[in-house]
């Protein structure tokens, strides 16, 4: 019986959910913004890989994935420095 590569693909996106969940409700909350910090720098990743994979011009699959990836990670990456300026201005001293 061969398992095809989008079954394969299927069983690591499901393992990856669980450990994911697993990882983030261990964290306790002074470490999250680092860990979010380092969420974006994969985010980054993401954007620069799936740039990779849009750039063809014809319209395929791979296309409009490339493109939902860029949309997604672009929301990840601008909602993570949004929440990281606004956790850092919460440390910062007050203005009188």
């Amino acid at each position: 019986m061969a398992m095809g590569p989008l079954l394969i693909g299927l069983y690591v996106f499901i393992l990856a959910m669980f450990v994911g969940f697993e990882v983030i409700t261990k964290v306790p909350p002074t470490l999250h913004t680092p860990l979010m910090s380092g969420a974006n720098a994969i985010s980054g990743i993401t954007i620069v890989g799936a740039l990779a994979v849009a750039i063809t011009p014809e319209a395929s699959v791979s296309n409009l994935l490339g493109a939902a990836a860029i949309a997604f990670a672009t929301i990840n990456v601008v909602g993570g420095f949004l929440v990281t300026g606004r956790m850092l201005a919460m440390f910062g001293s007050k203005k009188k």
